[in-house]
């Protein structure tokens, strides 16, 4: 049996109303069997059965999920599925029903079904609709025995359990879950034990042909970031083709990214777009009101109306108030700029390097002139200490993320980074890259330790000769924000597209005082722009058009 879980013409098809799933179930009498016993549940906030509300993309989800079970062989053949939908579209309501669903129609002796959410709170918004779902019907409360104070309800036969918890590593260790319901994912990528979390949850399905995982999410209020990044990337790749998976399916309501760029997600003609449930749960006088009352407080409340009820993605070019390079510099990053790559296309290199505390990020900017174009080209690295992760759990993940992505070096112990760094500018000065004094622009304040390990490589300090030059910060800095500013929307910056970057871009917000622009944090005192803070530095030195040392510089061994 061949099938596919791709879906590469879905915007075409989420625009047309068309359904989401491409293909029929694979075992159509098992999915009927399991849309008979979802369609009878009955839920007592609305007091009508699942039957007369539950619109076609949610019963083709169910058909989809169940209809992927053999039950010759006793072996599931999608294994993986993750929805992602805008908010009050019956999201929690149908969780509940699917799990309800699962543990009626499960045939294995004290089989274990999960509802892994977040917190408390939306733990009880699965397990209250599947309580009074069983309270509702006679039958169901004969088969079913519910404890509330355990969010527990055992099937009386077979000892089948369904558990919803709130997340915690040691509620789900160990164990051997048939199926595992995953709410609200985007609040585990802010979660920087999620990963191990989940591998605990999921470890019981490798014995469980028959098992499933389900990730249920709307769109994170902040830009993605840990496992909902993950499976949110990973969903897509296999939704546009990129990935053949056939054992994950993704239904992802989302709009085409042509649609957010013209404007059109902004218009309540579209809600539909990302609300199936639109005139029904969904009302789009309430988004339409809701994002008026935001736009009277707020770019933030915006952002975060359209995330959770448009699925709009906070990206770094939709940052409230942001730095005005930011809103290009997505735009500027071009393929196969990584440090090997700029010095053998430069003419003459500078570097810009700015520090911080033990909880800060220590940046690094290299910013190269290119040989024909004359364009600037910049490769940036961060490093940070490890206690840096328990000190901003709220990034800790993110920062992961980057590390996995070698643009970010968590380092064990103080000095490994200031060490790195030094090697990398001793490998662009043996290049001969390095024009004869100000190569090197810093933030004066907390690096002494940098300047006594560049010291101690031979270079100097000296301020009218030397290679290493302090660089005036706050308001003073303000010439090299616009100067990057200016070349970024006239395409004459370009980058490596690292996501640190667009991060911290992301992360910069102008305040003005007097005539002069000064570079902030925006979203909380743990987001970084160190590395942003070293690009500064770095074109302070470069708009002084710089001329490298050495006309012949040796051979790059990269």
């Amino acid at each position: 049996m061949e099938w596919s879980t791709a879906c590469p013409d879905w915007e075409r098809r989420i625009v047309a109303r068309e359904p989401m799933i491409t293909f029929p179930p694979l075992f159509p009498e098992e999915a009927q069997k399991a849309l008979d016993v979802f369609r009878d549940l009955h839920v007592k906030d609305v007091g009508a059965l699942m039957g007369d509300l539950a619109l076609p993309w949610l019963t083709d989800f169910v058909s989809a999920i169940f209809g992927a079970y053999d039950a010759e062989a006793g072996k599931r053949l999608i294994k993986e599925f993750f929805l992602l939908i805008s908010k009050k579209n019956s999201k929690s309501t149908g969780a509940a029903g699917i799990m309800l669903t699962a543990e009626i129609r499960n045939w294995r002796e004290a089989a274990e079904f999960i509802v892994l959410a977040p917190t408390i709170e939306v733990a009880n918004n699965s397990y209250l609709p599947a309580r009074d779902m069983i309270r509702k019907s006679t039958e169901l409360s004969a088969m079913l025995h519910v404890q509330d104070h355990f969010r527990t309800i055992t099937h009386r036969e077979n000892g089948a359990t369904l558990k919803v918890v709130a997340a915690d590593s040691e509620t789900v260790s160990g164990k051997k879950a048939t199926g595992i319901l995953v709410e609200e994912l985007w609040q585990f990528g802010k979660n920087p034990r999620a990963e191990n979390m989940l591998l605990e949850a999921t470890g019981g399905l490798a014995s469980r042909p028959e098992g499933f995982v389900i990730y249920l999410s709307t769109q994170s209020d902040e830009p993605p970031t840990g496992v909902f990044a993950q499976k949110l990337e990973y969903a897509r790749d296999v939704r546009d083709g990129k990935v053949v998976d056939p054992l994950f399916l993704p239904v992802l309501y989302e709009f085409p990214r042509s649609m957010i760029e013209a404007g059109e997600h902004k218009k309540p003609k579209n809600f539909y777009i990302t609300n199936p449930n639109i005139g029904h749960s969904v009302d789009p006088d309430y988004i339409e009101r809701e994002l008026a009352k935001a736009k009277r407080a707020s770019d933030a409340s915006v952002r975060k109306v359209m995330a959770k009820h448009l699925n709009v993605q906070i990206g770094m070019s939709m940052m409230g108030e942001p730095w005005p390079g930011a809103v290009f510099w997505e735009k500027q990053g071009r393929v196969g700029i990584a440090l090997a790559e700029l010095l053998q296309l430069c003419e003459v290199v500078v570097v810009g390097v700015d520090g911080g505390g033990l909880d800060d990020l220590l940046g690094f900017c290299v910013l190269g002139r290119e040989k024909v174009t004359k364009k600037w080209l910049v490769w940036n690295r961060a490093w940070a200490h490890k206690i840096v992760l328990d000190r901003r759990k709220d990034i800790a993940e993110k920062l992961q993320d980057m590390a996995r992505a070698d643009e970010i070096v968590i380092v064990e112990r103080p000095g490994e980074d200031v060490r790195e760094l030094a090697d990398i500018v001793c490998r662009i000065r043996d290049a001969g890259l390095f024009p004869e004094k100000g190569a090197i622009g810093v933030d004066p304040y907390g690096i002494g330790d940098i300047v006594d390990e560049l010291a101690s490589r031979g270079f100097t300090a000296d301020e009218t000769k030397g290679e290493i030059i302090g660089i005036p910060q706050g308001w003073k800095l303000t010439a090299s924000i616009k100067t990057t500013e200016r070349k970024l929307a006239g395409g004459e910056i370009e980058h490596g597209g690292q996501a640190l970057m667009a991060w911290c871009a992301g992360n910069a917000k102008v305040e003005k005082r007097g005539n002069a622009d000064t570079i902030t944090k925006q979203i909380s005192g743990s987001a970084k722009i160190d590395p942003l803070i070293a690009l500064f530095n770095a074109v302070a030195l470069m708009a002084l058009n710089p001329q490298a040392k050495s006309d012949k510089p040796q051979l790059l061994f990269v």
